[in-house]
Formats: C-alpha cells, sequence, structure tokens
C-alpha cells in the first residue's frame, strides 16, 4: 500500500499517512482498518461525542508500545476541525486552559483515525454555551473487576444495580468497556450539576457495597478491590472521562466498547470461570450487532430522568 493516500471525507481533503502501519500487531489490524472502524460506526458514535470535549488516548507505534493521552487539540490540527476552549481539569482559578477537539463529524473522526487515536474519552456533559459549569445529561456507573473477578462478577452486581436504580425511577442501560468491566448509563435531564449528580452516585455504590460486601466495594483503593467488583461513582465528577461508546480499545485485540443487552447481562451473569469469558466484542462484531440492533444506547438519549434528591 502507498505510504501515504488523500482521500475525500464529506467534502474534506484528508491526507492519510502509512494507512498500512499495524497498530494491532497480533491481530494484523492497521491504521486503515482503525479508520474503517471509526467510518463505519460513526452513525451510532457522532451522537453520543456530540458537543462533548475529547480526551484522546494514541499509540503512534501500536499497542504494546506507550500510548499518551492528548487533551489539547495538536499541532497542525485543521482549520475546520472544531475546538472548544474550557478551564483545565482541576484549575481552580481558571487560569489554566485546555483547547479541546470537538468530535462532532466524520470528517473529525477519520482525521483522529490517521493521528493513531484508538480511544475516545469523553465526559458525562455536553457543552453548554448559556450556562458556566457542567450538567451531565447522563449518569455512569463502571463495574471494574478486582484481582479474582471477572466481567462475569460484574455482570451479577450490574443486575443488582439496575435493580436499585429501577427502585429509584431509573433506567439503566449496559454496554460493556471494551477492556475487562461493566458500565452502566442512565440519561438525565440536564438539571442538575455534576457535583450533585457525582454525590448521589457514590450514596448509590456505598449503599450497594453494605447490601453485598462480600462482593462490592465502593472506595477505589486498589488494596481494597480482591474478589470483589469496584463500582466506580467517580466517573461523574466534572473533571473525570469515561470511554465512549463503540470506541476501540488499546489492548493486544481490536476489542470495541459495546453496548448489549440485559439479555445478554443475564446471560453473562450465569457463566462459569471455566468457559469463554462472555460479552468480549471485536470491530467487526460490533459492525454486525448495529447492523442487526441499531444503537443499544438510543435510549439515553430518549431518558431524561430528574436526578433523584436522595439514594434509593
Amino acid at each position: 500500500m502507498p505510504t501515504a493516500t488523500t482521500v475525500d471525507v464529506e467534502g474534506r481533503r484528508l491526507r492519510l499517512s502509512n494507512p498500512d502501519k499495524v497498530l494491532y500487531p497480533d491481530a494484523g489490524f492497521a491504521k486503515a482498518d482503525v479508520i474503517e472502524h471509526y467510518r463505519s460506526l460513526a452513525p451510532v458514535l457522532l451522537p453520543h461525542l456530540q458537543g462533548r470535549p475529547v480526551t484522546r488516548k494514541r499509540w503512534p507505534n501500536g499497542v504494546g508500545t506507550d500510548p499518551f493521552f492528548e487533551k489539547n487539540a495538536p499541532r497542525g490540527t485543521p482549520a475546520w476541525v472544531p475546538t472548544v476552549e474550557l478551564p483545565a481539569p482541576g484549575s481552580t482559578k481558571n487560569r489554566e486552559t485546555v483547547h479541546y477537539v470537538l468530535v462532532d463529524d466524520l470528517p473529525t473522526l477519520v482525521w483522529l483515525g490517521n493521528l493513531a487515536v484508538l480511544e475516545l474519552h469523553i465526559p458525562q456533559w455536553r457543552i453548554d454555551p448559556d450556562r458556566s459549569g457542567a450538567y451531565p445529561d447522563r449518569l455512569v456507573f463502571d463495574l471494574d473487576p478486582g484481582p479474582g473477578t471477572s466481567i462475569i462478577q460484574c455482570a451479577q452486581v450490574g443486575l443488582l444495580l439496575a435493580e436499585v436504580l429501577a427502585d429509584a425511577g431509573l433506567r439503566a442501560h449496559p454496554s460493556t468497556s471494551g477492556s475487562k468491566g461493566l458500565q452502566l448509563y442512565v440519561g438525565l435531564d440536564g438539571d442538575a450539576d455534576a457535583n450533585q449528580v457525582n454525590a448521589y452516585a457514590h450514596q448509590v455504590a456505598t449503599g450497594i457495597e453494605k447490601q453485598a460486601p462480600k462482593h462490592v466495594v465502593s472506595d477505589m483503593k486498589r488494596a481494597l478491590r480482591e474478589n470483589k467488583v469496584l463500582i466506580d461513582w467517580s466517573q461523574n465528577n466534572a473533571a473525570k472521562t469515561t470511554i465512549a461508546p463503540y470506541s476501540l480499545r488499546g489492548r493486544d485485540q481490536p476489542t470495541v466498547a459495546s453496548p448489549v443487552t440485559w439479555e445478554e447481562v443475564e446471560t453473562a451473569a450465569r457463566s462459569t470461570a471455566q468457559q469463554r469469558l462472555p460479552l468480549r466484542f471485536w470491530t467487526a462484531d460490533v459492525v454486525d450487532r448495529v447492523a442487526e440492533h441499531g444503537d443499544l444506547l438510543q435510549n439515553v438519549f430518549d431518558d431524561q430522568y430528574a436526578l433523584p434528591e436522595h439514594q434509593p
């Protein structure tokens, strides 16, 4: 293949460099395949990215080498790529700012693929020019398996968490993280600020830990996670991000953060350690799933729940 090629993407001329460079050596998955993944899934991915400042994780030399996170738009960013200037995360005096990239269209997505951006990380809120501060339009729980546990235990905890949220009048929607764990999303009306949403998520997580202390932990300390599933509530913090649905992951294989059905979660919860771990999807799997089901997280956009005042 050529070392560079120029393509037209919705009227934008993009120069793609080294499209045959392998970024997933174990799978023989090249940069061109990364770009095709994002091109194919753009109709379901872009709505989740729309209006959100994107933190990118890049592997210019492929997985298995050192990646780096990138928040600022890199040098040489085309003038047509939308960006937004925001206070740096954790900056209390608002003196430091970050020029984030907004991934609102297919040309920007393809451009990022050409930069070997494998992972797209986003906050739970969108840019709102009418008010300052972060007002999340979704609540997220990230279920992370500690040593001695796996996605199977995450599925079991996910079912319990969904039941607790349902008792509070909230419908949760599951997605794999594309790595080891499971995520649950709840659509919000955007009236509560990030501090309120984060506090509520913390209350829910600690409440479930009290119900199932042998299986669940809500404290972030790694020493407490053995044989337990961490309910990470902290990703609702305005300064934190979560892997975007349909994003690739920078692991040995091109796995994807994939929305799933509750029936699939229930099946996974009944699995045994002797079986192949469930809920693990490669890019080709996810393209086929979207062709069959569409976006299984569409209801996160449709649901606009008010944040409950108290823990369920």
